[in-house]
């Protein structure tokens, strides 16, 4: 069984940075790839941005030129570095863990955008 814990989340004026991070422990050697996903009250749960253990990257438009996702190297740990952020980027953020079968999932960190 694979856990997963993410941290960092908080209350930031626009335009300003935020950085979280996710650990995966347990039954991680398996594991493909890491990614964020965030999600907000009434709408679907979107990718935010995935890396895999090869080190491939993949964003949403929305953050292109503004997150970095990164990978620690023990391939368990991922961290996304948010600047320039806007209020529209304001959602709970959840990490998901990947192995060949199954999607591991955190509780989310709560990233509030606001003046």
């Amino acid at each position: 069984q694979v856990q997963v814990v993410e941290s960092g989340g908080g209350l930031v004026q626009p335009g300003e940075s935020l950085r979280l991070s996710c650990a995966a422990s347990g039954s991680s050697a398996s594991l493909i790839g890491m990614g964020w996903y965030r999600q907000t009250p009434g709408k679907e749960r979107e990718l935010v941005a995935v890396i895999t253990t090869g080190g491939s990257t993949v964003y949403a438009d929305s953050v292109k030129g503004r997150f970095t996702i990164s990978m620690g190297s023990t391939r368990n740990t991922i961290s996304l570095q948010m600047n320039s952020l806007k209020p529209e980027d304001t959602a709970v953020y959840y990490c998901k863990a990947q192995d060949a079968t199954t999607q591991h999932w955190g509780q989310g960190t709560q990233v509030t955008v606001s003046s």
